[in-house]
């Protein structure tokens, strides 16, 4: 695939084949830039690849484009900036705020995890190191370049971006570029049009060449209400006289719960039952929500209101003394996928109790605790040593912040004129197959789902 008319290519650095590692390197004369620079997550070949330097040309990179605050996305600029990028990082207020927040607790656990490994010897390295630590994390938060949505951004005198809402997460945002009259649309990840907290996402309305993400884009979420299956799962634990553990996404997920808590106890339909938010990252990210009314659909008297009913968990030696106590009680903690952060002390303590609910409420990676929880297994590996798992697992599939495959449609349905070239990433094989086979049939658009370190040239 390649004319010689624009001279530019595109290089997929992450996110092809698999929904982690988000990085585009997008190549024009005489420039370059990235979109997103995130860390893998999940299976142990993809995390490795975040110990391995990218490809030279990347030393050349003018700046670097995100569309959103989460780690797959922004994970990667600590280790970049050691590798000698200096550039501007071009963002939303809300995800440099958040970019901030969540570098900052990356680089803490990886140094609290190495240090752990070589406490009690668990690592096959000999010292284990931290993949980047704190220094390098606010090398690269002092990058951070916030720019308002919705205005032009010239690069150069060729080059200009604009950044456009995206409902995803606070501050999430698709990415247009136009180089030469041809523009170039990243769609980050697509938000969904009900979100609770969240306005619903803005469209492009033309596309020379597309990067469309495709995490659900071989099936629809369910039409169900995520308030009452809340409720079932909340009342049920409280009967058994057990802990019910959230392990939960920071930025937006735990946000939703502590809404939906608290809308449910003013309605009287649970119980007046303890909850705990014990994540610090995400005590400053629900701040943050605070700052940004003009991102959100809900008034901040209500965060506020939420908050106050929730109990903030700041130190270690809190979270072990929660953990250990068996008294009924909500717990939010990260991370997300269960691959690190506080709770895995609560499910070092919780795994093995019958009265005891752990409910999984969003995309598990492959490879993660997460994952493995979901599909059953019957023992999970913390820090070395197995736990059993007799607790109860549930699932809630109907709090995905990414749109499924009809709402990706309905996001590209105002793109009128063939796009030049479709790419479709952030996604496993299967949903993103799944997505090029619908565009193609619906639209006539020839799509490519591109391999890891694949060049398109155009």
């Amino acid at each position: 695939m390649k004319s010689e008319d624009l001279n530019v290519s595109f290089r997929f650095l992450g996110a092809a084949g698999t929904v982690t590692g988000s990085k585009t390197l997008l190549s024009f004369p005489d420039y370059s830039l990235m979109v997103d620079c995130g860390l893998f997550q999940g299976l142990k070949h993809l995390r490795e690849l975040n110990w391995k330097e990218l490809p030279e040309e990347v030393k050349s990179i003018s700046c670097i484009l995100l569309t959103h605050g989460h780690l797959d996305h922004v994970g990667y600029l600590p280790r970049l900036v050691h590798q000698g990028f200096s550039g501007n990082v071009y963002c939303s207020s809300p995800t440099a705020d958040l970019a901030r927040i969540i570098l900052e607790d990356s680089a803490r656990i990886q140094e609290e995890d190495a240090e752990h490994a070589n406490k009690h010897g668990y690592s096959r390295h000999d010292p284990a190191l931290p993949l980047y630590n704190s220094k390098d994390a606010n090398a690269a938060i002092g990058l951070l370049y916030p720019v308002p949505v919705e205005e032009w951004i010239d690069l150069n005198e060729e080059i200009r971006v604009r950044f456009k809402m995206n409902s995803h997460i606070l501050g999430a945002t698709f990415v247009e570029i136009e180089y030469k009259d041809q523009r170039i649309v990243f769609s980050g990840d697509i938000g969904r049009p009900f979100d609770p907290i969240l306005g619903p996402p803005e469209r492009p309305v033309s596309a020379d060449f597309l990067i469309i993400e495709s995490t659900y884009g071989d099936r629809e979420h369910p039409d169900s209400d995520t308030e009452k299956q809340l409720e079932k799962i909340i009342n049920d634990a409280w009967n058994r006289g057990g802990t019910l553990l959230i392990p939960s996404f920071t930025v937006d997920r735990a946000q939703d719960f502590l809404y939906f808590f608290w809308n449910l106890k003013e309605h009287n339909r649970i119980p007046n039952i303890p909850v705990y938010l014990d994540s610090p990252m995400g005590i400053d990210v629900s701040r943050i929500f605070i700052n940004y009314p003009q991102w959100r659909k809900v008034g901040p008297g209500v965060f506020k209101e939420a908050f106050s009913h929730t109990r903030m968990v700041h130190s270690v030696k809190e979270t072990e003394a929660i953990a250990a106590d068996k008294k009924p009680k909500i717990v939010v903690a990260g991370s997300g996928m269960m691959n690190g952060g506080r709770i895995l002390h609560y499910l070092k303590q919780h795994l093995g109790n019958p009265d005891s609910t752990i409910l999984i409420c969003g995309y598990q990676a492959e490879g993660t605790r997460g994952r493995l929880l979901r599909d059953g297994a019957s023992e999970l590996k913390i820090h070395g040593e197995f736990y059993k798992v007799k607790a109860h697992v549930e699932e809630i599939r109907t709090m995905s912040s990414h749109a499924d495959q009809n709402e990706l449609m309905d996001w590209i349905s105002q793109i009128k004129r063939k796009p030049r070239a479709v790419f479709i990433n952030h996604g496993d094989e299967q949903s993103a197959d799944a997505l090029r086979v619908k565009i193609n049939h619906e639209n006539k658009w020839n799509c490519v789902v591109p391999k890891l370190g694949e060049v398109f040239e155009f």
